[in-house]
C-alpha cells in the first residue's frame, strides 16, 4: 500500500460513495471525505468504510478539494470525485510508483466518461486527461470555484483510467447541466463577472464550434451531436443564469 491519502468531496452521494472509497482504498493508506452537508447516508456510509469525514460548507470546486489536504497524513494526494473509480490498470500503475524517489510533482490519468453503461468518446470526451495524483507540497488545486484542476510543473502520465460514471442516463445528464450551470453562474457572480445580454448566445456559439467542428463532433454520429448540444445548452444556461443573479441580487459588492 502506498503512502497516499485519497480525498473525495461529496454532497448527497450515497449511491456512489461506497464504490468510490473501496476503489481508492486499493492504493491509499488513508481516505478523507469532505462533505458539504449531505442529507442522505453519505457520511454514515463513508465512516463505516473507514474514511475520515470532515464537514465543510461548499467553497467552490478548487477550494473545496484543497481544503481537505490540511488533514492528510501523507504528502501524496489522490483526488477523486464520488462518481469516479480507478480501473485495475491504474491500480497497478500507482502501486508500481516509487513515490519517495520520483522527481515528478504529479501524475495524470486518462478518464473514461459514461452515460449509464455507455462510454462516451466523442467531441473531446476521450481521451480526457486529468491530473489527480500529486505531492501536496509541490502541487495543488487552483483556487477556481468551477472546473478547477491541479497545477504542477512536472506531470507524468500513468497507465490506466479513471472511470467517470458521469450520468446515470440521459435524463440525469440534463439534470446535471441544470445543477452545474447554476454552480458556474454563482462562481462567476462571486468573481464579479458582469453580465451581458449577448453572452449566452455568444458562448453557446463558441461551444458549438469547439465541439462540433474543432473536436470533430460532426463526424462522430449521435454521440458527437449529443455532446455538442449538451455543451451548447450548458454554456447558454450558465450565462443566462448569471444575468438572472444580477437581476435578483444586484451587482456583487
Amino acid at each position: 500500500m502506498q503512502e497516499i491519502t485519497g480525498i473525495i468531496i461529496t454532497l448527497n452521494e450515497e449511491a456512489n460513495i461506497a464504490d468510490c472509497i473501496t476503489s481508492i482504498q486499493q492504493v491509499c493508506r488513508e481516505v478523507i471525505v469532505v462533505d458539504s452537508g449531505s442529507e442522505d447516508r453519505t457520511v454514515a456510509i463513508a465512516e463505516s468504510l473507514g474514511a475520515r469525514v470532515f464537514l465543510q460548507p461548499y467553497l467552490g470546486d478548487g477550494p473545496q478539494k484543497a481544503w481537505g489536504v490540511q488533514f492528510a497524513s501523507n504528502d501524496w494526494i489522490l483526488a477523486l470525485d464520488a462518481d469516479e473509480r480507478i480501473d485495475a490498470e491504474a491500480v497497478a500503475a500507482i502501486r508500481a510508483l516509487d513515490l519517495r524517489q520520483t522527481r515528478e510533482d504529479a501524475f495524470a490519468l486518462r478518464r473514461k466518461n459514461f452515460a449509464g453503461s455507455h462510454w462516451v468518446k466523442a467531441a473531446g470526451f476521450y481521451p480526457d486527461q486529468v491530473t489527480r495524483l500529486y505531492h501536496k507540497q509541490r502541487a495543488g488545486y487552483l483556487p477556481k470555484r468551477a472546473h478547477s484542476s491541479v497545477a504542477a510543473e512536472q506531470i507524468a502520465p500513468l497507465a490506466g483510467h479513471i472511470l467517470h460514471h458521469t450520468y446515470r442516463d440521459y435524463a440525469h445528464w440534463v439534470e446535471r447541466i441544470n445543477a452545474l450551470s447554476s454552480r458556474d453562474a454563482w462562481a462567476m457572480y462571486e468573481r464579479g463577472v458582469r453580465p451581458s445580454p449577448y453572452a449566452p448566445i455568444l458562448h453557446a456559439t463558441v461551444a458549438f464550434l469547439r465541439k462540433f467542428i474543432f473536436k470533430g463532433g460532426l463526424f462522430q454520429g449521435l454521440d458527437g451531436l449529443t455532446v455538442t448540444m449538451t455543451t451548447v445548452f450548458h454554456a447558454y444556461m450558465k450565462y443566462l443564469k448569471l444575468i438572472e443573479l444580477h437581476e435578483k441580487q444586484g451587482p456583487k459588492a
